[in-house]
């Protein structure tokens, strides 16, 4: 390679080194249109649907891109933030951006930017962008704390998919789950006593809710059951806590095959019955809040409790953009950063 350019050709930025924050995505507006578009993207990736096309395809277009969109965007509208015309995952994660880039800002060949696998803005639009900044090695880093195929693999893929298009790569890492992070796990148990302490009441038990899968899924190999699993045993002993005082238990359940169990709304729905009337709920899973924490628990979670003869219900936030929160993305970034910076 010359060390001069051919006429016309662009210049060429001084060397950097790029973060790409990456988040599961949200869709534009809560209009049906827009609905349509991002649950067409989100539910045609072969990872978050196994289920052979043949059978998949005609019942998503002819059935479930028809329906679901109006009932997933008015869910939407109820958290939506109108005052900034945004949802308050790309919101939170825009801002979870910004105080990364604060906190590198003394090394100034560090870059950081988000993407989102569905929707905007998109991984390959994000990674266009970090190179065209100069970026030649590049840390992808999946916002999700546990590991599964259906979140930190297809972002990977849609990654290596914009990388396939380039003729000149950066060099990428990707940085794994950090479900046992000791950084990760005491924020969580600092976020939980914390919350506790804001409430009136004291409750009977804590439920750790995290996104379900199907139950195939964990027999072909899939180590998130797994992961969850640890994470709240270490946040409970974290905490001190007795085996029946933290619960884990799974949401957003799709489609009528087996998921992971307990699920959260039949927990949530049996616990009056078994005289748990003071409960909360915190979400472990997920490192900002969005439409499966603020609507479907804190406001779907909370109506399906009481109905069943629930007292008191809580719902605790994610780490969000946090101090707490912020740490642990730190720490994350500079160790996978290692031997580059």
């Amino acid at each position: 390679m010359p060390d001069h350019l051919p006429p016309g050709h662009p210049p060429v930025s001084a060397r950097k080194i790029g973060v790409l924050l990456v988040n599961l995505g949200t869709p534009d507006a809560t209009d049906y249109a827009s609905m349509r578009r991002y649950l067409s993207e989100f539910l045609s990736d072969r990872r978050v649907i196994e289920t052979p096309r043949l059978l998949w395809w005609p019942l998503l277009h002819l059935i479930i891109l028809t329906t679901r969109p109006g009932r997933s965007g008015r869910n939407y509208d109820k958290i939506w933030d109108r005052e900034k015309g945004d949802s308050p995952l790309r919101l939170i994660t825009r801002s979870q951006t910004e105080k990364l880039a604060a906190a590198l800002a003394a090394d100034d060949r560090l870059v950081v930017d988000f993407g989102m696998r569905y929707g905007n803005p998109s991984i390959g639009s994000a990674l266009a962008a970090l190179k065209d900044k100069g970026c030649e090695r590049i840390l992808m880093v999946p916002l999700y704390p546990q590991y599964s195929a259906p979140t930190t693999a297809t972002a990977n893929d849609k990654a290596f998919e914009a990388l396939a298009e380039m003729r000149w790569q950066p060099a990428v890492r990707t940085a794994p789950s950090y479900h046992d992070d000791p950084v990760y796990i005491s924020a969580i148990a600092h976020s939980v006593q914390a919350g506790l302490k804001t409430l009136d009441f004291e409750p009977d038990l804590v439920i750790a809710s995290y996104h379900g899968m199907p139950k195939t899924y964990l027999e072909a190999g899939d180590p998130y059951h797994c992961q969850c699993q640890k994470t709240t045993r270490l946040v409970r002993e974290k905490l001190g806590w007795p085996d029946d005082r933290l619960m884990v238990a799974f949401q957003s359940r799709f489609g009528r095959g087996e998921w992971l169990q307990p699920y959260t709304a039949d927990t949530l729905a049996e616990l009056p019955g078994r005289a748990v009337r003071n409960v909360a709920v915190i979400s472990p899973g997920f490192s900002a809040d969005c439409l499966e924490t603020l609507e479907e628990i804190a406001i779907g979670g909370q109506e399906i409790f009481k109905k069943a003869g629930g007292e008191n219900f809580a719902y605790i936030a994610c780490l969000n953009d946090s101090a707490e929160g912020m740490a642990v993305i730190e720490a994350v970034v500079r160790r996978e950063l290692g031997g580059w910076i």
